[in-house]
């Protein structure tokens, strides 16, 4: 970086991404330092060498951020155990389930585990249907990443986010939402509908009627 440069000459890019061609290095630093900016080596291995005019103090915060932000994202994302029972009921299901769309939905895999007590092991299908209506319910957002089996007295299933199904559901529900505002809007311009006039010399029949009765 600026004066630790060995090179004689570079090929020198401009601080917005602008190619500015070879340059001597004591040109490219005064340009450099005309601009209080930093001449930086990004590619050191070429020929000749590739340099950047950048502000260097800046260029390291923000590789440092974003460094920080990947081991962040890396971190949280864990395996996420939900447990169900052969004979759950409707209302614990529905509870646990909305539980694992939500952990998928916050990118997390998920463990989906069935616990069988005593007579239980002899129907593992019960097991199955459960696994099976999980993943009816978590729809196309989550893909298998281990098969359902069983192991002693337990049956289990991985499940970990499809990202681009997840993207896919997200911009079908906007585009859908966009659709349904402007259907709103259209019907709101719209003139409201005026009541059919009433045929002429209708009143003046009904008046005769009524002379006629009195």
């Amino acid at each position: 970086m600026n004066d630790r440069i060995r090179s004689r000459e570079v090929r020198l890019i401009g601080p917005t991404g602008d190619q500015l061609g070879i340059k001597a290095v004591p040109d490219a630093l005064r340009m450099a330092r005309g601009l209080e900016l930093d001449l930086v080596e990004v590619a050191p291995n070429a020929n000749p060498p590739v340099c950047r005019i950048m502000d260097y103090g800046k260029f390291k915060y923000e590789e440092g951020q974003k460094a920080k932000e990947a081991r962040k994202k890396s971190t949280n994302v864990s395996v996420k155990e939900v447990k169900y029972r052969p004979k759950i009921g409707k209302g614990d299901f529905d509870t646990k389930t909305r539980n694992v769309i939500r952990f998928i939905d916050e990118g997390h895999k998920v463990k989906i585990t069935l616990q069988f007590r005593g007579r239980e092991m002899a129907h593992p299908e019960l097991g199955s249907k459960i696994l099976d209506d999980v993943l009816e319910a978590v729809g196309p957002a989550a893909k298998v990443d281990t098969q359902a089996r069983l192991e002693g007295r337990s049956m289990s299933m991985t499940l970990s986010p499809d990202k681009q199904a997840q993207e896919a559901i997200k911009k079908a529900a906007v585009e859908a939402e966009r659709k349904a505002q402007a259907e709103q809007a259209e019907a709101e311009q719209a003139p409201e509908a005026t009541a059919p006039s009433e045929p002429e010399g209708a009143s003046d029949a009904e008046d005769e009627n009524v002379e006629d009765g009195s």
